[in-house]
């Protein structure tokens, strides 16, 4: 990836909410459908400033220059983000049925999160980013928008789209370098942790897994249920992820490492009988995308194929869902 022209297009994709119609009618819902999508609205501000923070913490964290502006102007894109996903929700909320709030499961995890990320490390906070694009970019935000099926929806939704798809590309680009020798030379020449420390993460990193699980529900599963009940979406976002995990090259890495231990515990079946519910819970994704979503031959092509050609088939997979 040239990160150079990566930036430029970064610095060229900027707009602003007020660029929008916000003057359209919005459609006539059900009191099911409209509470609904307010919610889900309500609910994608709230993710969206979890990501900007996750940017910051890489914005703040590299030594690239290049990056470090990428990472700046996708802190802008995410704050941009959910501030149109609040006015959206108040757009659609024509009949004032409720209140919207940020899920409580999305303020509680926040956060244990936040601190767990600071405490541990960069390429965790990918890691987390990365999976939330994908599932944000290829299961969400395309069935929530044909679910709305509005102007207004879609007007946004165009340029939000956009958006996704550059912070996608150097997700992929940063997943490649923490699995990269370079990184590894990095982390060598750091301090050693003492007793205390590796105790707090760990704490932390639990207490983020214990939280995990009931936003990850409420936030992106809960939703899917509803626009995209057959869960093709939400299987074609896992099926990447599972793709990354798999890598050699990202496998031998510590999180990738604990998370695929827990995936291959779930598939076998006498384990999954009696452990099942257990594994799903410190993954904090329901048991079905614990599965292996991916046949032998997938993860075989997959695996030698280059991160920029990864990222460009997520994209693709993106744009076509």
């Amino acid at each position: 990836m040239n990160l150079n022209r990566m930036l430029e297009k970064c610095q060229r994709g900027q707009w602003q909410a007020d660029d929008l119609d916000w003057n359209s009618v919005p459609k006539a819902m059900s009191r099911a459908d409209e509470m609904a999508i307010c919610q889900y609205f309500t609910d994608m501000a709230g993710i969206e400033r979890l990501a900007k923070a996750l940017f910051d913490e890489q914005r703040r964290r590299t030594e690239d220059p290049v990056l470090r502006e990428s990472f700046e102007s996708f802190v802008i894109d995410e704050e941009r983000h959910a501030v149109v996903a609040d006015r959206l929700a108040r757009h659609y909320d024509r009949n004032h049925y409720k209140e919207y709030t940020v899920s409580k499961s999305l303020t509680r995890f926040r956060p244990h999160f936040l601190r767990a990320i600071r405490t541990f490390s960069a390429e965790v906070a990918n890691s987390y980013m990365l999976a939330g694009e994908l599932i944000l970019g290829v299961a969400l935000l395309r069935p929530i928008n044909e679910h709305v099926d509005d102007d207004m929806s879609h007007q946004a939704m165009r340029l939000i789209n956009r958006d996704e798809s550059r912070h996608i590309a150097i997700d992929y680009y940063m997943v490649e370098y923490y699995a990269s020798g370079a990184y590894q030379e990095w982390l060598n020449a750091q301090p050693g942790k003492t007793l205390r420390e590796h105790g707090d993460t760990a704490i932390c990193v639990a207490k983020m897994l214990f939280y995990a699980k009931p936003f990850f529900q409420d936030v992106f599963f809960d939703p899917m249920n509803v626009v995209d009940p057959q869960q093709k979406r939400l299987r074609e976002a896992f099926k990447r992820i599972q793709v990354i995990g798999h890598r050699p090259d990202i496998s031998r890495r510590p999180f990738a490492r604990f998370m695929l231990a827990m995936q291959n515990a779930y598939n076998r079946p006498l384990t999954r009988r009696w452990m099942g519910p257990v594994l799903s819970r410190v993954v904090g994704v329901p048991g079905e995308m614990l599965l292996e979503l991916n046949t032998d031959e997938e993860l075989a092509r997959s695996a030698s194929r280059s991160f920029d050609e990864l990222a460009e088939e997520a994209l693709a997979a993106k744009n076509l869902h």
